[in-house]
């Protein structure tokens, strides 16, 4: 049997050679495409080692014979019994691991922070369906104020066009 031709050299950093050996499956099939009759199958990356200045070495015979190409491996179906047993696996419910102690204590936490949530964030006070709601009673209050502010406004300004002095007078606190 015929040794094939192999050419060796190592890449100059780890970096090229972890792209080489991610590319190993694009070099492997541009190689058997393009050399007629290469059956090249794997691809042997080196150590990263110094660049020589030298010429490479390249052992190859002169007049390498052709080998016919290696049949696609085909994928076979698993076993019946192999089926069966992964079926089951994936069926087994695995028993409970919690210490029944530490699930109390899990739960009267949840608890506690239920009652504090509760506390913090409490449910506003129900309004009957007639009666207006807290947020109605903010609006309408907001809009006479911002009435009386407009018409006391509108009588300064129509005593101020009619020449009569005006006396600044303070403004409400509003809450």
């Amino acid at each position: 049997m015929r040794k094939p031709a192999a050419w060796t050299s190592s890449p100059d950093t780890p970096a090229a050679g972890t792209k080489l050996r991610w590319s190993a499956p694009k070099v492997i099939a541009t190689a058997n495409a393009t050399v007629s009759g290469a059956n090249v199958r794997t691809l042997h990356v080196l150590a990263p080692a110094p660049v020589k200045t030298g010429p490479t070495t390249m052992a190859a015979e002169p007049d390498p014979q052709p080998t016919a190409p290696a049949a696609p491996v085909q994928r076979r179906t698993p076993p019946d019994g192999y089926r069966r047993a992964i079926e089951a696996h994936r069926q087994a419910v695995p028993p409970p691991r919690m210490d029944p102690g530490i699930a109390q204590a899990v739960e009267r936490q949840n608890r506690a922070m239920r009652e504090l949530s509760r506390r913090a964030f409490p449910e506003p006070p129900a309004v009957p369906d007639d009666a207006p709601t807290p947020i109605d009673q903010t609006r309408a209050q907001r809009r006479r104020q911002a009435a009386a502010t407009e018409a006391a406004a509108l009588r300064r300004a129509r005593a101020e066009k009619a020449g009569h002095p005006v006396e600044p007078q303070p403004l409400e606190q509003t809450a």
